[in-house]
């Protein structure tokens, strides 16, 4: 093992040896052939090009070092094509503050039985009033880059599920072209594959919150946005969970019945969104996991 493997369980080190081709003993020249590619792409400004980072990529592409160094130029040519977005790119700024604060996203504190961090979006709870959807995505990145960081989620990835339960048509009218393309472009980054589709994986209700059927409380909004802000978040504006008009165990039970799991919930999982030219028999493509 080298130093850029530590912070792996031995688990997590046989996993990424066998899923996705990590061998300790060439790591540095597999890091070293994504680097040297970076020479094709003059058009593109390349801020970090460090042996972590790029490993990143390589573990998200199973180490195919063209595919890695693909997702590591649509990385950065994202960054250059929307400056905006990545300006005050913290979770401090005030949009980005305010979707954090409402569960944009929420992180479930358990990992689900493949080791991946879930991820929940309550859609129905944008506050046009306060915030864009602009600010979700930013909010949603920025996060995704936070937690990235973790090695073992390089290796594990996420699973993202999202509640449409209550999503007013007045909300829906803002889902514009060009503004779900920017998100689908920008999620791509983490979630993997040319087509961002949807499933239903199985994730054990023990882990859940009762919003999702599952065991736990509800879940607490503000849970991610205090781990973000640390100091920074103020418990004064925070809203309750009672203010979001949280569904009640029966109709809970109702949205997740075979015949409305896909109109409220969907789950969107990285590990087998594929690309168009795979293998349909692949599924253990791994998300893209990149941290700038």
């Amino acid at each position: 093992m080298t130093h850029l493997q530590a912070g792996l369980s031995p688990e997590t080190l046989e996993k990424a040896r066998l899923e996705l081709n990590e061998n300790p003993d060439t790591l540095h020249q597999d890091i070293q052939e994504v680097r040297d590619m970076v020479i094709t792409r003059p058009d593109i400004g390349f801020l970090r090009t460090d042996d972590a980072f790029i490993l990143r990529f390589l573990r998200a592409r199973k180490f195919n070092h063209f595919e890695a160094f693909r997702l590591l130029a649509q990385y950065f040519e994202y960054r250059q094509q929307n400056l905006d977005m990545f300006k005050n790119f913290k979770a401090t700024d005030p949009g980005i503050k305010q979707g954090l604060k409402d569960g944009f996203p929420g992180v479930l504190s358990n990992l689900d039985h493949f080791g991946r961090k879930i991820l929940v979006l309550f859609a129905a709870n944008w506050d046009q009033s306060r915030y864009t959807l602009v600010d979700i995505l930013r909010a949603i990145l920025l996060s995704l880059e936070a937690m990235i960081e973790d090695p073992e989620l390089q290796v594990n990835g996420f699973v993202l599920i999202i509640d449409w339960s209550n999503f007013t048509f007045k909300q829906a009218s803002k889902l514009t072209p060009s503004m779900l393309r920017l998100a689908i472009e920008g999620l791509q980054i983490f979630l993997h594959g040319n087509n961002l589709n949807s499933l239903h994986q199985l994730i054990h209700p023990e882990i859940l919150p009762s919003e999702f059927g599952g065991m736990l409380p509800p879940y607490d909004m503000g849970t991610w946005a205090r781990t973000l802000l640390d100091h920074e978040y103020d418990d004064e504006t925070d809203y309750s969970v009672d203010s979001y008009s949280m569904p009640t165990k029966v109709e809970v039970e109702k949205d997740l019945s075979p015949k409305n799991m896909k109109r409220s919930q969907s789950v969107v999982d990285p590990g087998v969104l594929k690309h168009n030219d795979k293998n349909e028999d692949d599924t253990t493509q791994q998300p893209l996991l990149s941290l700038d």
